[in-house]
């Protein structure tokens, strides 16, 4: 039986969720045109005010807000309520620039917990589950997101934060966890030292795992269901947004429900910036309604996705994101393809090897180089030089069929790879472009 935290608003018509969208989005132009000079003057150089809009109809009339816009007000400038009625910043773990700080009152606390608390009970979670929350705590919003969401539910909440991988499988079998929450790759790793242990997934107590904050694949998924014999379900968001819990997966497994009360979402072709067609894949743009203190209006995300329309079987009325397919701005673009590492990994996967690879670009002569360095399984390691590089070969050929250029693959012995207890380090570019 499907469960709902907040049945009334999750099940609603397409009228009602219109309906609080329409009046919300105008509340929302309004505060920002009033709080926020920054983005009012956005609006003025458009030629645009509030009166511009009436509905959501009027969207695509407001200014994008981009990465770009929110180091350049870093740190204030984009604040739209006093500093004494904010009770927290979050941080983004950029690794260029300025970091993006963003400022929450406690009402957009509460909100961003009660959607972490839809995300968590469409994972099947009572007041009688343990839920061990593995991503990381501070800055970082997997960790406070997740926790604060439990505790909305009433289950028993194990603040692990990441790292100390045995003494997470520790709690796990001694609190008898039974929801995991962490980044995709921090969970294979788990997986995979269960494994080592001796641990088969009838020896595990966790029914349920929300893994997000990096891409992963459908191969990735059931290889860590097998692993740890749980049901793991995707979750998206943004620290510009508030953190996890923008988007979440229900039981069919079949894109990710958008919190449509509090986030307006659209798609657009991120070279024209036109709005597209319903169904169209490209870069997905967010306007937060009801965020007090950080209000974005039509944000840039540079995620690729497409959205799903169709009433989805769960009995949720909120529209679906597709998994993105990778982001518009992590893309590799190599001799001139659309490379994403999610590609890559699928084919890794399919031939039987854990999700644990490194991929390096470099330029020599004026050419790209494409390496990907693949971790051989204990299983399938083997010092038979003829064997490695027929196996080495056999990839080569898998990524030329899925990305349409030639990789040299290069399979390294298990366990070289370092391992991550948040987002995996999946990308080298050593190229200067």
């Amino acid at each position: 039986m499907e469960r709902y935290y907040q049945e009334e608003i999750e099940c609603a018509s397409r009228e009602k969720i219109r309906e609080i969208q329409n009046e919300k989005l105008k509340k929302q132009v309004q505060h920002v045109w009033d709080n926020v000079p920054y983005y009012r003057k956005k609006m003025e150089a458009k030629g645009i005010t509030p009166a511009d809009i009436q509905s959501i109809d009027d969207l695509h009339k407001l200014p994008f807000i981009t990465k770009d816009d929110l180091r350049e007000s870093y740190p204030y400038g984009l604040l739209g309520m006093p500093l004494k009625d904010c009770v927290r910043i979050q941080s983004t773990s950029g690794t260029t620039g300025k970091r993006v700080v963003a400022f929450y009152t406690q009402h957009d606390i509460d909100l961003w917990e009660e959607c972490c608390a839809r995300a968590l009970t469409a994972a099947g979670a009572t007041d009688e589950d343990v839920c061990q929350v593995s991503y990381g705590y501070g800055l970082f919003t997997g960790g406070p997101g997740l926790n604060g969401g439990s505790h909305k539910i009433g289950c028993l909440t194990v603040p692990t934060s990441s790292g100390n991988t045995d003494r997470q499988i520790m709690f796990i079998q001694d609190l008898k966890t039974t929801i995991l929450c962490c980044t995709p790759s921090y969970a294979a790793y788990l997986g995979e030292r269960m494994k080592e242990m001796g641990l088969g997934p009838d020896d595990i107590p966790l029914k349920a795992g929300i893994f997000g904050a990096e891409a992963w694949s459908e191969e990735m998924r059931h290889d860590i269901e097998k692993t740890m014999g749980i049901k793991a379900y995707d979750i998206y968001g943004l620290t510009e947004l508030s953190g996890p819990g923008v988007s979440f997966e229900c039981s069919a497994q079949d894109g990710m429900h958008i919190n449509e009360d509090h986030f307006l979402v659209e798609i657009i072709d991120p070279d024209t910036l036109e709005v597209l067609p319903d169904g169209s894949e490209g870069e997905l743009v967010f306007t937060s309604l009801d965020k007090e203190a950080y209000p974005l209006l039509r944000y840039r995300t540079k995620d690729i996705c497409q959205l799903k329309y169709e009433k989805c079987s769960c009995g949720r009325t909120f529209v679906r994101m597709a998994k993105p397919r990778g982001r518009s701005d992590d893309m590799l673009i190599i001799r001139g393809v659309n490379v994403f590492p999610s590609q890559i990994e699928t084919v890794l996967l399919n031939h039987g090897y854990a999700a644990n690879y490194q991929i390096i670009v470099d330029r020599v002569n004026n050419t790209d180089t494409f390496d990907v360095q693949v971790e051989m399984t204990p299983e399938m390691f083997t010092d038979n030089l003829g064997e490695v590089e027929a196996k080495q070969k056999e990839l080569s050929d898998g990524l030329k069929s899925m990305l349409g250029i030639k990789a040299k693959v290069t399979l390294v012995a298990p366990k070289s790879i370092a391992r991550s207890e948040g987002k995996a380090v999946r990308v080298i570019d050593k190229r200067k472009i």
